[in-house]
């Protein structure tokens, strides 16, 4: 049976588990709102995993490592202050542990000798740069879905909209309140991420734009030479993490 390891990255509303093998290959994944037994059991016994990571930012990996316990014989709680492959130009207390997965995975894929932005639109909206295998910092702002939400709660008549509703190139001017706030918050986001962007090149034309999260289908397309790398680019990143800290363990 080939080698693998098991992934648990547990975000604030879902699971994602990822069985990874050999060169970086994606054997299984599943993302659930819930980690059971059961789907740590049927994972287990069907590709007998050596070895486990868990990332969470719901303060709950004891209990995800509870039910790996006699199921594999490694497991990695991944925290801010666990060793990683990389430099952090960054105060790591502060720095949240997706952040520095993504990072850990861009090098893992793109190699340590890029210049890179990387850039994760989910609930908040992360651009980070990474120079050479030095994570060098980034800024967050607020994301789609919470710009979207404030204008509705924050006021007494505008409606709660959603980005669900665009399809294709987004017009520069609403005709219709609705219009307004979704073409107001999704063209403000492009124009923010954009500028980044055309800073970060202003100086280093040759650096590798990157995507990730669950609102990155909205503006890749829009951004010249872009990489679309979904949730590839955090397992890869999780499972080289796992690998550097057991290197020395008697597996």
């Amino acid at each position: 049976m080939t080698t693998c390891n098991l992934i648990i990255d547990t975000g604030n509303t879902f699971h994602k588990i990822a069985v990874i093998g050999v060169n970086n290959t994606l054997l299984e994944e599943r993302v659930v709102p819930e980690l059971t037994e059961e789907i740590v059991c049927e994972l287990c016994s069907a590709f007998a995993p050596s070895k486990a990571i868990i990332s969470s930012t719901r303060g709950d990996a004891e209990r995800s490592r509870g039910l790996l316990e006699g199921r594999v014989q490694y497991v990695l709680c991944f925290d801010r202050q666990t060793p990683v492959p990389i430099a952090i130009d960054y105060n790591r207390a502060t720095l949240g542990t997706d952040r520095i997965a993504a990072a850990v995975g861009a090098v893992e894929l793109y190699g340590a000798d890029k210049q890179m932005v990387v850039i994760d639109a989910g609930t908040a909206i992360t651009i980070d740069y990474i120079d050479c295998g030095v994570f060098c910092g980034g800024n967050i702002s607020a994301g789609v879905d919470m710009r979207f939400e404030v204008l509705h709660s924050n006021t007494s008549s505008l409606p709660l909209c959603s980005p669900k509703s665009v399809e294709g190139e987004l017009p520069q001017l609403g005709k219709t309140t609705e219009d307004a706030i979704i073409f107001g918050v999704m063209q403000s986001v492009f124009y923010e991420v954009k500028g980044y962007i055309d800073a970060f090149c202003e100086k280093n034309e040759k650096n590798l734009i990157i995507f990730i999260g669950g609102d990155a289908e909205y503006f890749v397309n829009r951004i010249k030479n872009a990489i679309f790398a979904g949730r590839k680019i955090i397992y890869s990143g999780l499972n080289r993490i796992l690998e550097y800290n057991a290197t020395d363990e008697k597996i």
